[in-house]
């Protein structure tokens, strides 16, 4: 187990145990695209896939990381903080940097790490490493950090330090997950409330298209560009209207004629996929699956025909996927232009489905299609390493 294989590791490393712990999961999102800058709602869950820490404190200011998977270490000390040309580093370094900044006490800390997110997949390994790092510290000194206070430190970290200028939706969802829910989260405001999400009958896949194109960066920035210009447009006849979250739908389709076209679709995406977030998570109160699926179908053709933020491969695995009889509903998940499709797939079937897709996708592109089936799990924990058997 990787757990296991931390400990040891960290045992060989520095010749003593650790003092702790930390399984920090990455996440999947099942509804609500592209709707966190518009000020809206997501809804993702923790999963199966984690990042697992090893740490120690030390009796110095020195820091020690050695990733597993990367077989690589870095060696600095707290309080003389540059990026390393070690880019993996930076995501520990940038979480105890801010912490610093606010005034918080951090000594120097071993710290041992691996895990089984697939790099690349979108399923934010980053904010896991981020979450569970300090996590781990929050119980190594002592710094009486609440979970909230967690998720946006470990922003702070990876927005200042590293430089990506990423959401605050993977850190909330990898600190605050919960087994068998899924998590409605308020981008504006924060607030959240956990939905069942018990689906015996049921199973998630990812399937990786392999396929990220350099298209995602200037793209995104111009959909940002294009929802706020939607938003001043609005702004005459809603001058409260702070973000598209503010505009109901019929007014986006009353001015569909005098708004510019790529205007217009970017906004109506993002006020039905709003909508569709509140749907959602009102089908899994009645564990209405049928419904959930067709959602997720429905968003997936937002984001090709509206949004146009999918691609060819992307658009392939959901059409494929659409007709398979076990299939409720499929979707490309995260940015655009390449990575994942998630698709909800009946759990006796689901063999049969990664066989059929798999062969699919080679005779079409002659990639290989690799599939994940993950489960929803609990948020960041701290284990003590005498409680592991």
């Amino acid at each position: 187990m990787i757990e296991q294989t931390t400990i040891s590791n960290f045992h060989q490393i520095f010749g003593t145990k650790p003092d702790l712990v930390v399984r920090a999961p990455g996440r999947i999102n099942l509804i609500g695209e592209h709707t966190d800058y518009n000020g809206g709602f997501v809804l993702p869950a923790a999963i199966d896939k984690a990042i697992w820490l090893a740490m120690g404190r030390r009796n110095d200011d020195e820091l020690h990381f050695h990733s597993l998977d990367l077989h690589d270490s870095y060696r600095g000390e707290v309080g003389t903080f540059q990026k390393s040309e070690k880019n993996w580093a930076n995501y520990l370094l940038g979480v105890i940097s801010e912490a610093q900044k606010d005034g918080l006490k951090i000594g120097g800390v071993n710290v041992v790490f691996g895990g089984d997110i697939p790099i690349g997949a979108g399923m934010s390994s980053s904010a896991a490493l981020e979450s569970g790092m300090l996590a781990g510290l929050n119980e190594l000194y002592d710094l009486k950090l609440q979970k909230l206070d967690i998720v946006k430190l470990a922003q702070r970290g990876e927005n200042r330090f590293v430089g990506m200028n990423c959401g605050i939706m993977d850190m909330f969802a990898s600190m605050m997950g919960r087994a068998d829910h899924v998590l409605r989260l308020d981008c504006r405001s924060l607030d959240f409330e956990h939905f069942p999400f018990h689906a015996p009958d049921f199973a998630l896949v990812l399937c990786n298209s392999g396929v990220k194109h350099s298209l995602v960066n200037s793209e995104y920035n111009t959909r940002r560009a294009e929802c706020e210009a939607g938003v001043r447009y609005f702004q005459a006849f809603l001058p409260e209207a702070k973000t598209l979250r503010d505009v109901p739908l019929d007014l986006v389709l009353g001015e569909k004629e005098r708004l510019p076209v790529h205007v217009f679709q970017r906004c109506k995406f993002v006020v039905e996929e709003i909508g569709r977030v509140g749907a959602a998570c009102n089908a899994l109160k009645t564990s209405d699956f049928a419904t959930f699926g067709q959602l997720m179908y429905a968003t997936h053709e937002g984001l090709r025909h509206e949004y146009e933020v999918t691609c060819p491969e992307t658009d392939f695995l959901v059409d494929e996927a659409r007709g398979h009889a076990a299939v409720l509903g499929a979707r490309q998940m995260g940015g655009g232009f390449g990575g994942c499709t998630l698709n909800l797939v009946r759990a006796a079937a689901v063999e049969g489905f990664v066989a059929q897709m798999t062969d699919a996708y080679r005779l079409q592109f002659g990639l290989k299609l690799v599939c994940h089936n993950v489960k929803i799990t609990d948020g960041v924990g701290v284990i003590q390493v005498a409680d592991f058997r």
